[in-house]
């Protein structure tokens, strides 16, 4: 376990180029005022999602677009491959809200920060499976692999009330596919920069009342050098990397009522790093998801579903001797019933954590009733949410949200949300040599405002939202305020900050003649309230826009990805520059079966820092061929 504690002129170009951003998004959201209304045909692109879109990431149950009033991104299979994202991170690093750290190349550890917030503040579910690190606190990222994926689901703002315990800053839904009627199979082969391969495979259908999905990916590369002089560990050799991944998805529809579905996703990586200045260590990481739903259709109005998930995170460090292991096993009865214009749904959900990381063998549970109501009449939408959790050591905690939307013009919308949220410490701060079994869970309370348009496959939206932290478990050094520090390290986790994160999120989606344009403008300031410094490795503002458009039968795209400057540490002493990096990729169907895919990461081959001490990639080509008939 690692120790738990560019200049002012490329700064400056950063604020000129967000600047830049913003003139840009504007014009865009000018442009898309005067689109027509009705159905767009989009090119493939980041999701520019309809009114009809059903979502089920805001309440847990399935809702279309139209009666949300929670602020939601989503990505489809077609999105997510023309994106050129070599990674999940990298991806949802595109969307607003969202930023991303990678100390060093992919497989390594990985940080998202949605809405400025730590990762561990986002509630994270592979088909309904919760999966977290009872260690490190929060998803591991790194280990969940973006081939195998087929749709995302992305909130943000506090879900306590639905979720419980970790959804402090938002959640992320991910899907595997589903079958559908037909057999599709697919096969994808690829090649790109620092010799990497990838290699796909999968089938997916359904007959009768059966359906049925299984993928396979592996992928290899010898990497680049991950670390700067700047890091003490530095050794000038490739960090490469090695994935293996599977999913699978059985349903059966057992009669107009009952329907069954098993899932399972598999995840096997082992990357390299510098250990020191002349030798490497491997990461070793695998994950495991699980999971069993039975869903009834009582009625046109009424349904419940039952489900028992099971998900496993193992992590190893070799031959330096570090292993950790989490489970977490849920149990979630879900009843909802509709009644004219009302949605009423209550819930009873178990979860139970496990974290072996030796002395460590700890387990611990939380019990929830969930209780949810939902209108939506004319203009009016309302969503009212509340939750008591009762953990098995710190006993009980209670949630609440409301939301209202109101349309006041045809196809405008503004919303108001207050919510409430906590996250309970993790094993590993609690019972680890570092740690303090009295340490008290995180505690925040969010308020947003927004305006929204969407009309046909155009949208644009603006968030503004305050979230503040209490509680916050943060690196006490030295002798401290609690107990522990008897590891190698002086000083242990402390209940001794308290965080504000709070800002404007501004995005839209339009079509220009053949241009789809896309843009989000992000200016934050994530901030610690005890000393008022920014929190590390987050910027105070973000942008990101895409444009893609079809020529010849090719579908051509760019983005371009700026992100201002930001700070490696607490106290704000070491400055990592900004950056702004461009980003292209094609792609076109071959006959009728097969489809080429080509990719320029970092265009410009910028030289830019995440994490201090850590490097990135230059530029990057990729280019893969994927066989899926067409029947």
């Amino acid at each position: 376990m690692t120790n738990p504690s560019f200049c002012e002129s490329a700064a400056a170009c950063t604020r000129v180029r967000l600047r830049h951003s913003a003139l840009a998004l504007a014009a865009m959201v000018a442009c898309a005022a005067h689109a027509q209304e009705g159905s767009v045909q989009v090119a493939q692109n980041l999701h520019a999602p309809s009114l009809n879109e059903v979502v089920v990431t805001a309440t847990r149950s399935a809702q279309p677009l139209s009666d949300i009033v929670a602020d939601v991104s989503i990505l489809d299979r077609a999105s997510i491959e023309q994106s050129g994202a070599t990674g999940l991170a990298d991806v949802l690093a595109r969307l607003p809200g969202i930023e991303m750290v990678r100390n060093g190349g992919p497989g390594t550890s990985t940080s998202l920060y949605l809405r400025g917030a730590e990762t561990r503040f986002t509630a994270v579910y592979i088909d309904g499976v919760r999966v977290d690190s009872q260690a490190t606190g929060g998803a591991s990222w790194e280990a969940i692999p973006l081939a195998l994926i087929d749709r995302i689901e992305v909130l943000r703002g506090p879900a306590a009330a639905v979720y419980g315990s970790d959804a402090v800053a938002g959640v992320v839904q991910i899907f595997t596919k589903k079958g559908e009627a037909g057999v599709s199979p697919y096969v994808g082969v690829g090649a790109g920069s620092y010799g990497t391969y990838r290699a796909e495979a999968g089938v997916s259908g359904a007959s009768g009342q059966v359906d049925y999905a299984l993928g396979l990916v592996r992928e290899t590369s010898r990497g680049f050098n991950a670390t700067t002089p700047a890091n003490r560990s530095y050794n000038p050799d490739r960090d490469g990397y090695r994935t293996t991944g599977a999913n699978g998805r059985l349903g059966l529809q057992i009669n107009s009522v009952h329907r069954l579905e098993g899932t399972f996703l598999y995840s096997d990586s082992n990357s390299g790093y510098d250990a020191s200045k002349t030798g490497d260590d491997r990461n070793l990481h695998r994950l495991q998801t699980l999971g069993l739903n039975w869903q009834a259709q009582w009625s046109s109005n009424y349904k419940t579903r039952l489900s028992v998930t099971d998900s496993r995170d193992r992590y190893e460090t070799t031959p330096s001797p570090y292993l950790t292991q989490t489970q977490l096993r849920g149990y979630l009865l879900q009843n909802e019933w509709r009644y004219g214009l009302h949605q009423f749904s209550a819930a009873l959900e178990r979860r139970e954590d496990h974290l072996q990381n030796a002395p460590i063998d700890r387990h611990r549970a939380q019990n929830a009733l969930a209780l949810g109501y939902g209108l939506h009449s004319g203009a009016h939408t309302l969503q009212l949410n509340a939750r008591h959790d009762d953990d098995s050591e710190f006993g009980g905690k209670s949630t609440g949200s409301a939301a209202y939307g109101y349309e006041f013009v045809k196809n405008w919308r503004a919303t108001a949300s207050v919510g409430t949220a906590f996250r309970a410490p993790t094993l590993y701060q609690r019972f680890s040599m570092y740690g303090d079994a009295s340490l008290q869970p995180e505690t925040s309370r969010n308020a947003e405002l927004g305006l929204k348009w969407l009309q046909g496959a155009n949208s644009f939206s603006v968030t503004a939202y305050r979230n503040k932290v209490s509680n916050l478990i943060n690196w006490v050094g030295g002798a401290g305020p609690c107990p522990g520090g008897s590891g190698p390290f002086p000083g242990c986790y402390g209940n001794v900050g308290h965080a504000r994160y709070e800002g404007i999120t501004v995005a839209g989606t339009t079509r220009v003649g053949q241009v789809q344009l896309r843009g989000s403008l992000d200016f934050q300031n994530p901030k610690n309230l005890d000393t008022g410094k920014l929190l590390a490795r987050r910027s105070r503002q973000h942008a990101s826009l895409g444009a893609d458009t079809l020529v010849a039968g090719w579908t051509l795209g760019g983005e371009v990805q700026a992100t201002g400057q930001r700070y490696d540490d607490a106290a704000n002493k070491t400055r990592l520059g900004g950056y702004t990096l461009v980003n292209l990729y094609a792609s076109r169907r071959l006959a009728r079966d097969y489809q080429v895919v080509a990719r320029v990461d970092n265009l410009a081959d910028k030289n830019y820092t995440l994490a201090n001490g850590y490097a990135t990639p230059g530029r990057m080509l990729y280019v893969g061929l994927k066989w899926a008939p067409q029947y």
